[in-house]
């Protein structure tokens, strides 16, 4: 099977991927399209939901609960955080556009232990990462530091030219503090649009090892292992991560061999302020 998941150019469902299509426990992510005054109904019964309006503006109805006219990007590619909303299982959310819109689905198993809230941009942390062509641009949607069940939602911008996720990092095993285990998805946006990216998942033994050209709107999924993302000259990247395992803890194991990259660039950033890589 490959990891890589080809987008839909038509219709309304851009990508999806379930527990079931990937073969794994956890993650669940889909990406819709929706035109102005169109719907798309989620129903998650047995499992925690974010939506993250990744463009476009849109009103959300769940339950009793009613969010209007959510959303200001006009494009992933904005200098501004998303507006995001958490739901647990069992409440069914009803999406309509205000005008063309796109918003991805996360989705992890959960019992429902905590309420439904929306998460304004002014409430996630956006961050530098990394250094010289490693340079990325990184927005906390739901990070390990705000509850959530499972879900850990993440979006990165990768200018022309740079890498990210890099050096190659993995978190396949339970090994806390050392290394968590954690599936992965990746949602790629390129800007322009007809640009592409490669990405590439692989172990240390090698018997998981695939290079793929990734397009506008493409997934890949992370089952374990390693796996960077790398941006040709004369386009940027975006990617939306989600993450779910058995423990909802991010810790990351960066390759051996490429390690040497990671502690060059600390101490370069440890000279002018703190930072972390990943992502």
């Amino acid at each position: 099977m490959s990891l890589l998941v080809k987008a839909s150019v038509e219709g309304q469902t851009i990508s999806r991927v379930t527990p079931e299509s990937a073969s794994w426990k956890h993650v669940g992510f889909a990406a819709y399209r929706i035109e102005r005054g169109n719907l798309v109904t989620i129903d998650e019964p047995q499992r925690e939901v974010c939506i993250v309006v990744l463009s476009g503006t849109v009103t959300i109805e769940a339950g009793d609960e009613r969010w209007e006219s959510i959303g200001t990007r006009q494009s992933v590619f904005d200098d501004e955080a998303p507006y995001a909303l958490y739901l647990p299982p069992g409440i069914t959310a009803r999406v309509r556009a205000e005008g063309a819109a796109e918003i991805g689905v996360a989705s992890a198993p959960a019992a429902g232990l905590y309420p439904p809230r929306l998460i304004t941009p002014g409430q996630m942390k956006r961050s530098t990462r990394g250094t010289g062509a490693n340079t990325r641009y990184v927005c906390d949607i739901l990070p390990q530091t705000e509850v959530a069940e499972g879900l850990l939602v993440v979006e990165v911008i990768t200018p022309s030219g740079h890498s990210s996720s890099y050096p190659p990092h993995k978190h396949d095993h339970d090994n806390v503090p050392v290394e968590s285990s954690l599936e992965e998805t990746y949602y790629h946006r390129l800007n322009p649009p007809q640009g592409f990216a490669f990405q590439r998942v692989y172990t240390d033994k090698r018997d998981l090892d695939e290079t793929m050209a990734v397009e506008n709107h493409d997934v890949v999924m992370v089952p374990r292992g390693y796996h960077p993302v790398v941006v040709p000259y004369g386009y940027d990247s975006y990617y939306l991560n989600v993450m779910a395992g058995d423990k909802r803890s991010w810790h990351f194991k960066n390759d051996p061999e490429h390690d040497w990259i990671a502690v060059r660039d600390n101490a370069r950033i440890d000279a002018v302020g703190s930072n972390k890589e990943a992502s």
